[in-house]
């Protein structure tokens, strides 16, 4: 038998390398200079608190504009969104609205109010979500 660890990174499909980094870079991510893979289109950020996302730029922009996993009827397998735990929903909040970064929704407390969160969406409709533990 085996044990899981903790995830290691989160990858997310960009069409825009120079967009979707600056983007993140917002949030607190840096490139690490070590998860650069021209020949992969990928490249590895990581954040202060060691969280890691890979960008995989290598996506055709859609016309919709839309998520097909979470905005169309017919839903389609794979994942969803990526979840980042935060130590002051309220402070993200205030932050996200200066910066001018919309939230899609929330704030909303969940898991029978334990956890407050809310969800935002990057430039090629990832939906991020981000979670204080109460």
């Amino acid at each position: 038998m085996f044990t899981l660890g903790a995830i290691d990174h989160v990858g997310i499909r960009v069409s825009d390398r120079a967009r979707a980094q600056a983007f993140y870079e917002r949030l607190g991510f840096v490139l690490d200079p070590d998860e650069d893979s021209p020949g992969g289109r990928s490249i590895g950020l990581v954040n202060g608190a060691g969280a890691r996302i890979n960008l995989i730029y290598n996506a055709a922009p859609r016309a919709s504009g839309g998520n097909v996993l979470m905005d169309i009827a017919d839903k389609w397998p794979g994942y969803t969104h990526a979840a980042f735990l935060v130590a002051s929903l309220d402070e993200l909040v205030v932050w996200l609205e200066r910066e001018g970064l919309r939230i899609t929704e929330g704030p909303s407390v969940f898991g029978q109010g334990r956890r407050k969160v809310c969800f935002i969406r990057d430039p090629d409709g990832n939906v991020l979500e981000f979670d204080e533990i109460l």
